[in-house]
């Protein structure tokens, strides 16, 4: 669900947010193999954006947000023989060029990514116990990279319910970068949100007598 609280300009809006993610990883060389064994992770966004009006069909939207990713693989699969899973805490910077053809409008964008930690968890059973560690950074193998950069796509519809607008957007997040050293990782996203909007309220001129 996200708060929209625009500012005073008409084609100027300021964003609150706070919404569900869908995430998972591609493997890469072994996606194939392993797309059978993979689930989504179920995450979490919250954050903040700005959509700056250039004219009446263009703005361009930079975010900033606190992102919960990551992915499961079940057990019996070619990397691990236990069910695992990542998570991932990241900070992530979309810039999105959006087309308005209203109410209908369309949006793209590269995006940054920067990773905080992780926790990679492994379930146990008879012949390993189950774990639960903090994922480490750097070059050797069994280490994540911090930055991750990609691309995201996505579209929205906004239904006007008095002075109210309620927009459902959509979003898909590809990732460009590999963002583990042995595994190759790269994320994938789907962002759905609601956003409740009021527009700026005009100003009366005053009438001089």
């Amino acid at each position: 669900m996200t708060l929209s609280v625009p500012s005073f300009a008409q084609e100027n809006r300021f964003s609150l947010s706070l919404n569900s993610l869908t995430t998972n990883f591609n493997y890469g060389s072994m996606n194939k193999d392993l797309r059978p064994y993979k689930k989504d992770f179920k995450g979490l966004q919250i954050g903040a954006s700005y959509q700056a009006g250039i004219s009446p069909v263009v703005s361009v939207v930079p975010e900033l947000y606190f992102a919960l990713k990551g992915g499961k693989l079940n057990g019996n699969n070619p990397l691990t023989i236990n069910k695992s899973t990542v998570r991932l805490f990241t900070v992530e910077m979309p810039i999105l060029a959006r087309i308005h053809l209203h109410p209908f409008y369309v949006n793209a964008g590269p995006y940054a990514a920067y990773t905080l930690g992780g926790r990679l968890k492994t379930d146990g059973s008879e012949a390993v116990p189950a774990s639960s560690t903090r994922i480490s950074f750097g070059t050797s193998s069994g280490d994540f990279k911090r930055w991750d950069l990609g691309f995201q796509a996505g579209a929205g519809y906004t239904f006007r319910i008095r002075r109210t607008h309620l927009t459902l957007d959509a979003r898909y997040g590809y990732g460009l970068v590999a963002i583990s050293q042995d595994v190759k990782r790269y994320n994938r996203l789907l962002n759905i949100s609601l956003v409740v909007s009021k527009p700026p309220r005009k100003k009366q001129t005053e009438k001089r007598g």
